[in-house]
């Protein structure tokens, strides 16, 4: 079987990290670089044979790409520390592996676990992400907030769900939304975006809209009703506060 290495960046995940690593600890290699955990993650992380490095937080994609370079092997799982892989997708990760050719990388669906609800609908299922990849023909863009990977090569698709436990209570929520929205805006402001009044005005009844409805999030129960709020919310606060970076206004922490 082609060697497989396993990739996660962390900071304070002692909540999530054993769980994460219970479901991989079949692989050749665990890689965790952590930006500073004042709790156990490290710890939690060395009990499953992990390689931990510890670096200054710069970006999700540096964090990432600097994993991928600590990594010995080719192919590469790359995981968050909310994320499980369950048995069926391990078996089919390892019968994949075992074949002598293989494609570039390897999308899979993620099935997320929203408010105590599996989310069907709203247009985060499938959402599928490449997420396992030979190293050598992929890598990590550089936007600051959903970086994804830049694939030369064809991506095949795994059939089996990731499974995904974002957000157990809006308190998470409104953590991430804080600090996501201020990296979005921070990056068009970067890139010389200028602020437009529609874009506060047209884009978040839009993006409810197109959740709720067109997405069917209203099959999702009160979760899909509140996420589609959410993320209406979210997009008016990541113009919002790129109207208020062209103000001068001083910039967030988000540290």
């Amino acid at each position: 079987m082609t060697p497989l290495s396993v990739i996660v960046i962390a900071l304070n995940e002692e909540r999530n990290i054993a769980e994460c690593l219970e479901g991989v600890r079949w692989v050749d290699e665990i890689i965790l670089v952590d930006s500073g955990s004042k709790d156990a993650t490290v710890k939690l992380a060395g009990q499953f044979g992990a390689k931990v490095f510890v670096q200054p937080w710069e970006s999700f994609a540096e964090a990432k790409t600097f994993a991928v370079s600590k990594s010995r092997n080719n192919w590469i799982l790359w995981l968050d520390a909310d994320e499980r892989v369950p048995r069926e997708l391990a078996v089919e990760i390892q019968e994949l592996l075992k074949k002598p050719a293989l494609k570039a990388a390897y999308s899979v669906a993620r099935r997320a676990y929203f408010l105590g609800r599996w989310m069907r609908h709203s247009g985060w299922y499938p959402g599928k992400v490449a997420r396992l990849f030979d190293k050598n023909l992929a890598k990590f863009s550089s936007t600051a907030v959903h970086e994804g990977l830049k694939v030369r090569g064809e991506v095949g698709e795994l059939r089996n769900d990731l499974l995904h436990f974002t957000d157990p209570n809006l308190y998470h929520y409104i953590q991430k939304f804080n600090r996501y929205t201020s990296l979005a805006s921070e990056e068009s402001f970067k890139a010389r975006k200028r602020f437009r009044l529609l874009d506060v005005l047209l884009r978040p009844p839009w993006l409810f809209f197109k959740m709720y409805f067109l997405r069917l999030g209203f099959l999702d129960g009160v979760q899909g009703l509140i996420l589609a709020l959410l993320s209406s919310a979210y997009v008016f606060t990541k113009y919002a506060k790129l109207w208020e970076a062209w103000t001068g206004a001083p910039s967030s922490n988000h540290s």
